[in-house]
Formats: structure tokens, sequence, C-alpha cells
């Protein structure tokens, strides 16, 4: 029982180890232009030289003493036959280097194979092609289980084929063959310190281009930020600083009036404050898996993730601008269609900002309002008749009109702004639409 348990055990590694010689270990090796001219070129040379010493040794008898006063001769291949054969093995031994890269294992065996069939008086003929063949093998096969098997198998048929008296490689070749491994290993070492370098080198540029681009997302964001604060605190403290002068100076006279003044101040505050959570939101807004403390925390909460003012909400911005005592008319024109986000937050903008300038320094003025859907383009127009300056007409600092037209550009739309004919002031957004 126990032995057949024992067959069975290896009867399953040895399948298993079949089927793992067949799975590679990685892709197979793509060979550039270079690669394939430099195998070519090694084979042509080897090639040249196993033929040549072939064709040289052909009918060749060799005696050589094995002992003092011993003499051996040995035997070669002679004839036309005997070249023939000759020259056989060494164009098969050296044209199979050309595949060494692509098909190492192949090239392997078939190497392998010829040396066994070439005589021992002459096996410099494949000798040399069956050590590239076993660095190749090794190097570049992807079936790495094949290849451990295989090399020990190849090395030790070709070790214990014969002993020969000739000398595989020359005795004054003996330092060259010393030699060129450990040039090739100091060219590999260097090779490679220097690709290391270059990755390193690489590597910091990136990062160096990572961290600019932070740089450049963080400024961009902090811009953004700024003018949607610029737009935000402007536009509702201009109004309550406008609706607080009136109060003030109709307090004694007409009380009614001056408490709607107040009203006025303090819807703007609460619209200012709920705008300013909209944006901050967005930098204190708690992250996930963190709990909120009681009702009011969830109220804040909701408010900071209300959806941002739109062109639907035009109606109250303009209402609150009448409250501040400029009368403002809006008009839209043309079928509405679905507009992104984006372009909304944009419209609302433009026209808090340019109402905003009209309430600081046209005071006494008339605006109007015109928002016109077209077919690939949506209109914005903010014009007034012209005023005094009021309160608050020098605190601007002129960012306004620059973030505006920074955040029309992100849309590929256009602002245009100046003085009209007739007196006032006009404000003028295109934005193109996508077509439906």
């Amino acid at each position: 029982m126990n032995v057949r348990t024992t067959l069975e055990r290896l009867w399953v590694l040895a399948r298993e180890g079949v089927r793992d010689a067949r799975i590679p270990t990685g892709p197979p090796l793509r060979l550039g232009r270079r690669a394939w001219q430099f195998d070519v070129l090694v084979a042509l040379a080897l090639g040249i030289t196993t033929v040549y010493y072939g064709i040289d040794n052909a009918n060749n008898i060799v005696v050589r003493e094995i002992a003092p006063g011993v003499e051996h001769v040995v035997p070669r291949p002679s004839g036309p036959g005997g070249m023939a054969f000759m020259v056989t093995l060494a164009v098969i031994a050296s044209g199979a280097v050309a595949l060494r890269r692509r098909f190492p294992l192949a090239v392997l065996c078939i190497v392998t194979a010829a040396v066994l069939a070439t005589p021992q008086s002459v096996l410099r003929l494949t000798f040399y092609a069956f050590v590239i063949a076993v660095y190749s093998a090794a190097v570049y096969s992807p079936y790495r289980v094949t290849t451990l098997a295989a090399l020990p198998v190849s090395v030790l048929l070709v070790g214990t084929s014969g002993n020969s008296v000739t000398p595989i490689v020359p005795n004054e070749y003996i330092a060259l063959l010393i030699l060129v491994p450990m040039a090739g290993a100091a060219l590999g070492l260097r090779t490679w310190k220097l690709r290391t370098d270059e990755g390193r080198t690489r590597l910091s540029a990136l990062e160096r281009e990572q961290a600019e681009a932070l740089r450049r997302a963080v400024e961009h964001e902090r811009a953004r930020i700024a003018r949607e604060l610029h737009d935000v605190v402007t536009h509702n403290v201009s109004v309550m600083v406008i609706q607080a002068g009136a109060a003030r100076k109709i307090m004694e006279t007409a009380p009614e009036q001056a408490g709607e003044a107040l009203l006025a101040v303090e819807a703007g505050g609460r619209a200012a404050m709920t705008e300013l959570r909209h944006v901050m939101g967005l930098l204190t807004m708690a992250g996930e898996g963190e709990e909120t403390d009681g009702g009011a925390d969830m109220a804040d909460t909701a408010a900071e993730l209300a959806p941002q003012p739109g062109l639907d909400q035009l109606d109250t911005l303009v209402g609150r601008v009448r409250d501040a005592g400029l009368p403002v008319d809006l008009t839209v024109t043309g079928p509405p269609c679905e507009i992104p986000p984006g372009i909304e937050l944009a419209v609302y903008r433009v026209v808090q900002e340019a109402l905003t300038n009209t309430v600081k320094h046209a005071s006494g003025a008339t605006a109007a309002v015109t928002v016109e859907y077209g077919p690939e383009r949506l209109r914005v127009e903010v014009t007034d008749t012209g005023g005094r300056p009021g309160a608050g007409a020098d605190t601007g600092n002129g960012r306004g009109l620059i973030g505006l037209r920074e955040r029309l550009a992100v849309y590929d739309g256009t602002l245009s702004t100046g003085r009209r004919l007739t007196g006032g002031y006009r404000v003028e957004a295109l934005i193109p639409l996508e077509a439906p």
C-alpha cells in the first residue's frame, strides 16, 4: 500500500512537472533590429571561423605526446565526405546561434545534438556555439523549469561524450577565455549602472513634474475659491451696506421703511451665509466615517451639500437687488434648454457681479438683465442707465471682472464690458452650448 501511494505521488509530481514545464514564466522576448543584426553577425563570424577550421583540418593527422615517450595519433575526418560532414556540422551549429534569443531552448537542443555528433578530434567545430547556446538558454528562455532541467543534461552529455587528447581551447587562448567574460561582466555592470542612473534621473524628473502639477492645481483651486468668495461677499455685503445706509437715514422720519430695509439687510446676510457655506463646505466637509453631533450639525451639512445657485435663482437675486433700491427688469428669451450646472453658476455669477457693480457705482440708475437662449450659445446681458457712485464704491479691487473672464474661459465663453453710448454700463457674456 505504501509503495502504491508513493508511486501515485511520484506520478502526480511528474505530471505537474510536465505541465509546469510547458507554462512560460514570462512573455517572449521582443527583439529590436539591432539585437537581430548582432545575433546574425555573431552567427556569421562563428560560421566562417568554424567552417575554415573544418576545411583546414580535413585529411590531417595529428600526433600528440600524451606522456614522455608515448605518442597518440588523433584521426580526423578525411576525404570529401569528411570535409562535407564537418562543414555541415559547423553551419548547423553556427546558424542556430542567429536564433539564440528568439528560440533559446530549441537552439540549445540543436547545438547539443551537433556537439554530440562532432568527432572528438574536431570538437572546436561546435563547442563555441554550444557555450553561446547554454548562455542564451539560461538568460533568455521564458520556460524556466524546462531550462533548469535541460541545462545540466546538455552539459553532462557533452562533458561525458568522450575524452579527447586534443584540447578544445588552445593553451595560448586560455587567458583570452578568462579575460573576455571578465570584460563582458564589467561592461554589463557599467551598462546596469548607467541604466540605473538614467532611471533615477527620470524618476526625479517625474517627481518634480508631479510636484509642479500639484502646485499649479493648488494655485488654481485657491484662485477658484477666491473668485467664489469675492462673488458671494461683494454682492451681499454691498446690498447690505446700501440697505443699512438707507435705514439709518430714514429711521426717524419713516420707521416702517427703515424696518423693511433692515429686513432686507437680514435677508442679504442670510443669503451670504448660505453661499459662504457652499464655498467653505468644500474645505471643511466631514470625511467619510465621521459622525455629526446633533440636529444643528445635520442642518449645516445639508446647507453645505445644497446645490450651487443657477438660472432658476435669478429671480431671487434680482428681488434682493430691487429691495436694495435698484429697479431691475429681468427678461428671458428663447426656448429654455438643459444647461450644465457649471455654466448656470457662471451665468449667475455674471449677473450677480454686474448688478453689484451697478449698486456700488450707479446709485439712482435702473438696470436690465437679459438671458437669451440660442441654438448654439447662451447670451447674458446686464445694462444700467448710469448714476452716481454709491456707498462702498471705493472698496473694489478690480478682481471681479477678471474672475468672471477666467470663469467663462473654462467653458470657452467670452465677456465684454464697456460704457454705453446712451450712458451707463454694459456687461455681456457669450457661452457656447453643445449641440443636443
